[in-house]
Protein backbone atom coordinates (compact mmCIF):
# COMPACT_ATOMS: atom_id res chain seq x y z
CA UNK A 1 0.00 0.00 0.00
CA UNK A 2 1.34 3.63 -0.64
CA UNK A 3 0.78 5.90 2.43
CA UNK A 4 2.42 9.44 3.16
CA UNK A 5 5.59 9.74 4.42
CA UNK A 6 6.68 12.79 6.59
CA UNK A 7 9.36 14.77 6.11
CA UNK A 8 12.83 13.19 6.99
CA UNK A 9 16.38 14.39 7.55
CA UNK A 10 19.34 12.36 6.12
CA UNK A 11 22.08 12.08 8.44
CA UNK A 12 25.52 9.99 8.64
CA UNK A 13 24.98 7.24 10.72
CA UNK A 14 27.19 4.11 10.15
CA UNK A 15 25.22 1.95 13.01
CA UNK A 16 21.40 1.90 10.91
CA UNK A 17 24.07 0.46 8.17
CA UNK A 18 23.03 -3.43 9.96
CA UNK A 19 20.01 -4.74 7.98
CA UNK A 20 18.64 -8.05 7.46
CA UNK A 21 19.04 -8.14 3.96
CA UNK A 22 23.08 -7.66 3.80
CA UNK A 23 24.76 -10.35 2.13
CA UNK A 24 28.23 -11.79 3.88
CA UNK A 25 30.32 -8.48 2.51
CA UNK A 26 27.89 -6.05 3.44
CA UNK A 27 29.99 -5.92 7.68
CA UNK A 28 29.43 -2.45 8.80
CA UNK A 29 32.20 -3.34 11.63
CA UNK A 30 34.61 -3.64 8.77
CA UNK A 31 34.32 -0.81 6.30
CA UNK A 32 37.87 -1.76 4.87
CA UNK A 33 36.50 -5.05 3.48
CA UNK A 34 36.92 -5.70 -0.11
CA UNK A 35 33.46 -5.72 -1.96
CA UNK A 36 34.63 -5.08 -5.76
CA UNK A 37 37.15 -3.94 -8.21
CA UNK A 38 36.81 -1.54 -10.47
CA UNK A 39 39.04 -1.68 -13.64
CA UNK A 40 38.75 2.32 -14.43
CA UNK A 41 37.61 4.96 -12.19
CA UNK A 42 33.56 5.10 -12.40
CA UNK A 43 33.54 9.29 -12.02
CA UNK A 44 30.64 11.73 -11.45
CA UNK A 45 29.62 14.35 -13.91
CA UNK A 46 26.71 15.76 -15.58
CA UNK A 47 24.85 15.16 -17.62
CA UNK A 48 25.62 11.33 -17.64
CA UNK A 49 28.35 9.67 -16.33
CA UNK A 50 30.02 5.93 -15.17
CA UNK A 51 29.19 5.91 -12.08
CA UNK A 52 25.47 7.44 -12.07
CA UNK A 53 24.30 4.65 -14.40
CA UNK A 54 25.73 1.96 -12.17
CA UNK A 55 23.77 3.46 -9.06
CA UNK A 56 20.99 4.70 -11.54
CA UNK A 57 20.64 0.88 -12.28
CA UNK A 58 21.19 -0.38 -9.23
CA UNK A 59 18.19 1.72 -7.80
CA UNK A 60 15.78 -0.14 -10.33
CA UNK A 61 16.77 -3.11 -10.24
CA UNK A 62 16.52 -3.24 -6.10
CA UNK A 63 13.22 -1.50 -6.10
CA UNK A 64 12.23 -3.88 -8.62
CA UNK A 65 13.50 -7.07 -6.08
CA UNK A 66 12.45 -5.04 -2.70
CA UNK A 67 8.67 -4.04 -3.54
CA UNK A 68 8.04 -6.69 -6.49
CA UNK A 69 6.71 -4.39 -8.96
CA UNK A 70 7.74 -3.08 -12.76
CA UNK A 71 9.92 0.21 -12.08
CA UNK A 72 9.98 2.74 -15.15
CA UNK A 73 12.36 4.84 -14.16
CA UNK A 74 15.32 5.29 -11.39
CA UNK A 75 16.64 8.56 -10.33
CA UNK A 76 19.93 9.63 -8.40
CA UNK A 77 20.16 12.81 -7.18
CA UNK A 78 23.23 13.87 -8.13
CA UNK A 79 24.02 16.48 -5.64
CA UNK A 80 23.91 13.42 -3.13
CA UNK A 81 27.22 11.46 -4.77
CA UNK A 82 29.41 12.95 -2.72
CA UNK A 83 32.37 11.02 -4.14
CA UNK A 84 33.99 8.76 -7.22
CA UNK A 85 35.03 5.45 -6.83
CA UNK A 86 38.42 4.99 -7.83
CA UNK A 87 40.02 2.10 -9.98
CA UNK A 88 41.27 -0.87 -7.91
CA UNK A 89 39.80 -2.47 -5.03
CA UNK A 90 36.41 -1.15 -3.86
CA UNK A 91 35.72 -1.31 -0.02
CA UNK A 92 32.78 -0.67 2.02
CA UNK A 93 34.22 2.61 3.23
CA UNK A 94 34.34 3.41 -0.69
CA UNK A 95 30.76 3.35 -0.62
CA UNK A 96 30.09 5.26 2.33
CA UNK A 97 32.13 7.91 0.79
CA UNK A 98 29.76 8.09 -2.62
CA UNK A 99 26.83 7.39 -0.11
CA UNK A 100 27.33 9.11 3.43
CA UNK A 101 23.52 9.77 3.66
CA UNK A 102 21.34 7.50 5.05
CA UNK A 103 18.32 7.68 2.22
CA UNK A 104 16.22 4.82 1.38
CA UNK A 105 14.61 3.44 -1.67
CA UNK A 106 10.90 4.71 -2.38
CA UNK A 107 8.21 3.96 -4.92
CA UNK A 108 6.30 6.81 -6.38
CA UNK A 109 3.28 6.35 -8.49
CA UNK A 110 3.06 9.76 -10.62
CA UNK A 111 0.83 10.93 -13.40
CA UNK A 112 2.77 11.51 -16.85
CA UNK A 113 2.35 15.31 -16.13
CA UNK A 114 4.24 15.20 -12.66
CA UNK A 115 6.59 13.26 -14.32
CA UNK A 116 7.34 15.77 -16.27
CA UNK A 117 7.65 18.23 -14.58
CA UNK A 118 10.35 16.68 -12.54
CA UNK A 119 12.27 15.84 -15.49
CA UNK A 120 12.15 19.50 -16.31
CA UNK A 121 13.58 20.06 -12.63
CA UNK A 122 16.30 17.84 -13.26
CA UNK A 123 16.74 19.57 -16.68
CA UNK A 124 17.38 22.85 -14.83
CA UNK A 125 20.08 21.32 -12.85
CA UNK A 126 22.30 19.85 -15.83
CA UNK A 127 20.83 16.18 -15.53
CA UNK A 128 20.56 13.58 -12.73
CA UNK A 129 21.89 10.07 -13.19
CA UNK A 130 18.98 7.52 -14.23
CA UNK A 131 17.71 4.48 -15.54
CA UNK A 132 15.04 2.97 -17.59
CA UNK A 133 14.62 6.45 -19.49
CA UNK A 134 16.32 8.64 -22.08
CA UNK A 135 16.08 12.65 -22.84
CA UNK A 136 17.40 15.40 -24.61
CA UNK A 137 18.12 18.55 -22.55
CA UNK A 138 17.81 21.95 -24.21
CA UNK A 139 17.60 25.27 -23.09
CA UNK A 140 17.07 23.80 -19.26
CA UNK A 141 14.35 21.55 -20.42
CA UNK A 142 13.50 17.78 -20.90
CA UNK A 143 12.55 16.80 -25.02
CA UNK A 144 12.33 13.70 -26.79
CA UNK A 145 11.68 11.74 -23.42
CA UNK A 146 11.15 8.33 -23.54
CA UNK A 147 10.52 5.65 -20.75
CA UNK A 148 11.12 2.32 -21.57
CA UNK A 149 11.59 3.65 -25.50
CA UNK A 150 7.96 5.03 -25.70
CA UNK A 151 7.39 8.74 -25.14
CA UNK A 152 6.56 10.13 -21.94
CA UNK A 153 2.17 10.32 -21.81
CA UNK A 154 1.20 12.89 -19.80
CA UNK A 155 -1.62 11.09 -18.49
CA UNK A 156 -0.32 7.94 -18.29
CA UNK A 157 0.64 6.52 -14.74
CA UNK A 158 4.48 5.72 -13.87
CA UNK A 159 6.12 4.12 -11.42
CA UNK A 160 9.24 5.82 -10.41
CA UNK A 161 12.25 4.90 -7.84
CA UNK A 162 13.83 7.97 -6.10
CA UNK A 163 15.90 7.96 -2.33
CA UNK A 164 12.86 8.96 0.29
CA UNK A 165 14.45 12.20 0.40
CA UNK A 166 13.67 13.40 -3.16
CA UNK A 167 10.12 11.86 -2.57
CA UNK A 168 9.80 13.84 0.28
CA UNK A 169 9.84 17.24 -1.70
CA UNK A 170 13.86 17.82 -0.88
CA UNK A 171 16.22 19.28 -3.28
CA UNK A 172 13.81 21.59 -4.62
CA UNK A 173 11.11 18.17 -5.65
CA UNK A 174 7.94 19.76 -4.59
CA UNK A 175 6.19 18.58 -7.34
CA UNK A 176 6.30 15.01 -5.25
CA UNK A 177 5.33 16.46 -1.78
CA UNK A 178 2.34 14.89 -0.48
CA UNK A 179 2.23 12.18 -3.24
CA UNK A 180 1.89 8.85 -1.83
CA UNK A 181 4.61 6.57 -1.59
CA UNK A 182 6.00 2.66 -1.01
CA UNK A 183 8.70 2.83 1.68
CA UNK A 184 10.03 -0.45 3.10
CA UNK A 185 12.74 1.86 4.84
CA UNK A 186 15.75 0.10 2.81
CA UNK A 187 18.45 1.94 2.67
CA UNK A 188 20.09 2.70 -1.08
CA UNK A 189 23.64 2.57 0.13
CA UNK A 190 23.04 -1.44 1.51
CA UNK A 191 21.85 -2.30 -2.27
CA UNK A 192 24.51 -0.28 -3.89
CA UNK A 193 26.89 -2.78 -1.87
CA UNK A 194 24.99 -6.46 -2.57
CA UNK A 195 25.02 -4.46 -6.26
CA UNK A 196 28.86 -3.95 -6.61
CA UNK A 197 29.42 -7.51 -4.35
CA UNK A 198 26.90 -9.65 -6.92
CA UNK A 199 29.66 -8.47 -9.83
CA UNK A 200 32.33 -10.05 -7.71
CA UNK A 201 30.04 -13.40 -6.90
CA UNK A 202 29.84 -13.55 -10.59
CA UNK A 203 33.45 -13.25 -11.09
CA UNK A 204 33.40 -10.18 -13.13
CA UNK A 205 34.71 -6.21 -12.29
CA UNK A 206 32.81 -3.73 -11.59
CA UNK A 207 32.19 -1.48 -14.84
CA UNK A 208 29.62 0.68 -16.30
CA UNK A 209 29.79 3.05 -19.51
CA UNK A 210 28.25 6.23 -21.06
CA UNK A 211 25.14 5.02 -23.20
CA UNK A 212 23.78 8.51 -23.86
CA UNK A 213 20.77 8.49 -21.17
CA UNK A 214 20.79 11.87 -21.53
CA UNK A 215 22.53 14.28 -23.47
CA UNK A 216 22.33 18.20 -24.13
CA UNK A 217 21.24 19.84 -27.35
CA UNK A 218 22.26 23.64 -28.01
Amino acid sequence: MYKKQPANDSTINIKTYNNQHLNAYADSTDTSKVIGFAIAPLYKKQPESPLGNLMADCMKLYAEKLYNKNVDAAFVNFSGMRAYIPKGDITIGTIFKVMPYDNKIVLLSIQGNIFRQFLDHQASLGGWPCSGISMTIKDKQAIDIQINNQPLEDTKTYTVAVADYIANGGNQCTMFKGLLQLNKNHLFRTALIDYIASFTKAGKPVTATIENRIVYRN
